[in-house]
């Protein structure tokens, strides 16, 4: 199958990954736990960018780029260099952000991710490293606001822009690639994604194969699938009526899901990039053996040696290993109990309850899903009684045991399941008799009612085969 495009949408996306697993700013000592502290607390001279100071690079940001620029499948440039990128913005104390122009330190790599046709390969044109600036806060909408207010906090964190070909052809493609980008970076453990700002998202965007547009900092995945089928619907009704799509930056306003133009695109003679006379260029090509024996396992080796070591579904393997919390919490359960049984019920009913309370892996224990599942293949409670325990533990805590005697989920004997299928079938002929005639939905509703009778205790497979047996005599 040849994926179409008839509408010609090309989507590439640059993605801002602030490193705050480092414990240290860029080029400052300042420190990177800022997220729960007074606004404009952790900064310096330096990362305010004063006259005089000077910046002194992170070391350790250094090897966490060339790991990010290695899981992404990238060549390391042998030389790399700072730039100073000229433009003025509240948020930028020095007037120019500290970034790297023509030698950014990976290149050239890839990211497989599942497309509209099967697996579909995203080219990274570029991973570069730079400063983060400081953040604005607006009161009110950006179109209305009354003022700003600056918080430099940010100012000075280590950030690695990943930017993409134009290759997604579609939001959800788009969403995917953002998807499986945060699953390597969680695996390398260079950054905390659920902490604000960890991930920030331009997109561009044309349509018709024409002018791109960019949509700047966008705060969320959906948000950016929102703000690209809103830009896509756009543009599309503009070139409709006869219009003209001009390259421009705009704004994506979340609360109203729309798009709104800030100013014409720059283009990179705007900026006057010339090199940091401060920081000389550093050779990292020769620090690359070292890194690569540090790399851990990454989401799509994982996976094929989940579906090799374990014998399970593709469907599961993918589900597993999308985190690396999961993954990892699915290989303690799989070492307590057979591995198929842990995989249909880590990945199809604990995830399912968990994503349903958008909770994480970590709202349940290894010892907890153990417990259950021992309970159900030993026959002591049936599926559904499981699912109900894992409900309960999460809604209102407890343990599986406990809750068990407390709700009365053992499984019922076999002769009192025998005895509500007589009485289901003495109690609903007209069910009976449309079985009997063919009619095989029928049959679910008599197993509903043996199943009402033995208060969801029965196993809905005993029961069916039971009644089937009763229906045939």
């Amino acid at each position: 199958m040849v994926y179409e495009n008839p509408d010609g949408v090309r989507i590439g996306l640059e993605v801002h990954v602030q490193l705050n697993k480092l414990n240290t700013k860029l080029f400052c000592g300042c420190s990177t736990d800022y997220h729960n502290d007074e606004p404009n607390t952790h900064v310096c001279p330096v990362c305010l960018g004063l006259p005089g100071s000077l910046p002194v690079i992170n070391e350790k940001a250094v090897e966490f780029a060339i790991k990010i620029g290695l899981a992404l499948n990238c060549e390391i440039v042998g030389q790399t260099q700072f730039h100073r990128k000229n433009y003025y913005y509240p948020d930028l104390p020095k007037g120019f952000q500290t970034t790297q122009y023509d030698f950014p330190i990976a290149g050239n790599g890839k990211i497989v991710i599942e497309g509209e046709d099967g697996e579909h390969v995203v080219g990274i044109t570029r991973a570069h490293m730079e400063e983060d600036p400081g953040r604005l806060q607006h009161i009110g909408t950006i179109e209305k606001s009354k003022g700003t207010l600056i918080n430099y906090n940010r100012s000075g964190m280590t950030l690695i822009e990943i930017v993409s070909e134009p290759d997604m052809r579609s939001p959800k493609e788009a969403r995917r690639y953002l998807d499986k980008l945060r699953s390597i970076l969680d695996y390398l453990d260079v950054f905390d994604g659920d902490l604000e700002g960890a991930m920030r998202v331009d997109a561009n965007v044309s349509v018709f194969w024409g002018e791109r547009v960019e949509v700047k900092n966008i705060s969320s995945f959906k948000g950016a699938e929102r703000a690209l089928l809103y830009e896509i619907m756009r543009q599309k009704n503009q070139v409709r009526r006869g219009g003209e799509i001009v390259m421009e930056t705009r704004h994506f306003d979340e609360a109203r899901g729309v798009t709104l133009s800030m100013r014409t695109k720059e283009e990179e003679h705007d900026y006057r990039y010339f090199p940091e006379p401060d920081l000389v260029p550093m050779r990292v090509a020769d620090r690359v053996p070292a890194i690569l024996e540090t790399l851990p396992e990454l989401p799509d080796a994982k996976r094929e040696r989940f579906l090799k070591q374990y014998e399970m579904s593709n469907m599961h393997a993918k589900a597993l290993t999308s985190q690396i919390k999961v993954a990892n919490f699915y290989e303690e359960v799989a070492a307590k109990v057979d591995p198929k049984d842990a995989a249909v019920w880590v990945a199809d009913i604990l995830k399912g309850e968990l994503n349903y309370r958008d909770l994480g892996i970590d709202a349940f224990t290894v010892e907890d899903i153990v417990e259950v599942i021992e309970l159900v293949i030993n026959n002591k409670i049936t599926e559904q009684s499981g699912v109900e325990i894992i409900r309960t533990i999460l809604d209102q805590g407890g343990k599986p045991q406990d809750i068990v005697e407390e709700k009365g989920l053992l499984k019922v004997e076999d002769d009192i399941v025998a005895k509500a299928v007589e009485e289901a079938v003495t109690e609903n002929p007209e069910a009976v008799a449309d079985y009997l005639a063919g009619k095989e939905k029928s049959l679910n509703f008599i197993v509903g009612k043996v199943m009402q009778k033995t208060k969801g205790r029965a196993d809905a497979r005993e029961a069916r085969e039971k009644l089937i047996a009763k229906l045939n005599e």
